[in-house]
């Protein structure tokens, strides 16, 4: 562990380098949990320049978190639509219900940490902004700055090394206001040591930076590789009869649950069921519209073909499709890669 003298020199130089390089973000010019518990959860899996958008879109729509869980899911859903990783949305329309419930916004680690999506990172995050709370925030940015300057080879992801990364950002944080200090390192992890290219000839730690000094900054953080990436092919048939299309709500345990997709197709199967007398497909009206659309996920590839099926006679399908108008579709939250397809019509 790092001796005392150099935690504290660490601290202060992010704390002032943040006073004069940090990034004016609108949720930081307020105490609200509710506007900075909302931040967080969007950047989760979004980099802040697309996050910006979506969190000024739901400020907009739900001034408060009353007025969040007020809403319906689908109409969440639909306003997360193109961010991704929509479990997020899910869980935080959850926690606005939870939060009306409880009457206040949690104002403990422990209380924060009982909220639908939130973890330890999240928590410290929120407590410590928010609320003043003495808690470490530990993300990647933070991971990637603490294992150059101090030179840690332990993996980040291994069990050992998210004690041994936890209890150095505590050590490091302790003498430091919380809050500032949590934004100050995950901005420098964010524009100053960055992944690829950090600035390291103008960075103000790099007398005492290890990873500097040993030539090592290219190789840290070490990350042990356990991903198992998928490949998936999709087929959609957009069907359209007298003005209508069909379409479904996606299920649990797989992407993109609660989202609604036209007919599909995986594997020749329709959504986990065959449909019966498949011939159907084969009728005349059936037109290919893209064929090998890529769509990339962090553990899957997806490939899609798409198809558009006119017809005067709507099609047996299974009982969990619905009928809309086709100008209604867009009251509905579908995936990025269906609205991608749609938009080729």
């Amino acid at each position: 562990m790092a001796k005392n003298s150099r935690i504290n020199g660490f601290a202060q130089t992010l704390l002032e380098w943040f006073g004069t390089y940090g990034r004016e973000l609108p949720w930081r010019e307020t105490h609200d949990p509710y506007a900075i518990w909302l931040s967080e959860i969007i950047l989760q899996q979004t980099q802040v320049k697309q996050g910006w958008d979506y969190w000024q879109r739901f400020m907009r729509r739900w001034p408060t978190v009353e007025d969040l869980a007020a809403a319906s899911e689908d109409e969440v859903l639909r306003e997360w639509q193109g961010l991704g990783y929509y479990s997020r949305a899910r869980n935080l329309h959850s926690a606005a219900r939870q939060i009306v419930a409880l009457g206040h916004f949690p104002d403990t680690l422990e209380e924060i940490k009982q909220l639908k999506g939130v973890g330890d990172y999240t928590a410290a995050a929120i407590g410590s902004i928010a609320f003043g709370l003495p808690a470490a925030v530990v993300d990647g940015n933070v991971y990637r700055v603490l294992a150059r300057y101090y030179g840690i080879e332990t993996p980040i992801n291994s069990t050992e090394g998210k004690k041994l990364f936890g209890a150095l950002a505590k050590e490091v944080m302790a003498d430091a206001p919380g809050g500032l200090y949590n934004q100050a390192i995950m901005d420098f992890g964010a524009i100053q040591c960055t992944p690829q290219s950090p600035r390291c000839i103008v960075c103000p730690l790099q007398e005492s930076c290890d990873a500097l000094r040993t030539g090592k900054v290219s190789l840290l953080p070490i990350k042990e590789k356990k991903l198992k990436i998928k490949e998936r092919h999709l087929i959609y048939i957009y069907i359209r009869c007298q003005g209508k299309t069909a379409i479904h709500r996606r299920g649990e345990g797989d992407i993109w649950q609660g989202l609604w997709e036209p007919f599909l197709m995986e594997d020749g199967k329709a959504t986990g069921r065959r449909v019966s007398g498949n011939g159907w497909m084969m009728e005349d009206g059936l037109r290919c519209v893209a064929k090998g659309v890529k769509h990339v996920l962090t553990h899957q590839v997806l490939t899609a073909d798409f198809y558009l099926w006119e017809t005067e006679t709507k099609p047996e399908l299974p009982e969990d499709y619905i009928w809309i108008k086709e100008e209604d579709i867009d009251n509905y939250g579908i995936p990025r890669l269906v609205d991608k397809l749609l938009r080729l019509l």
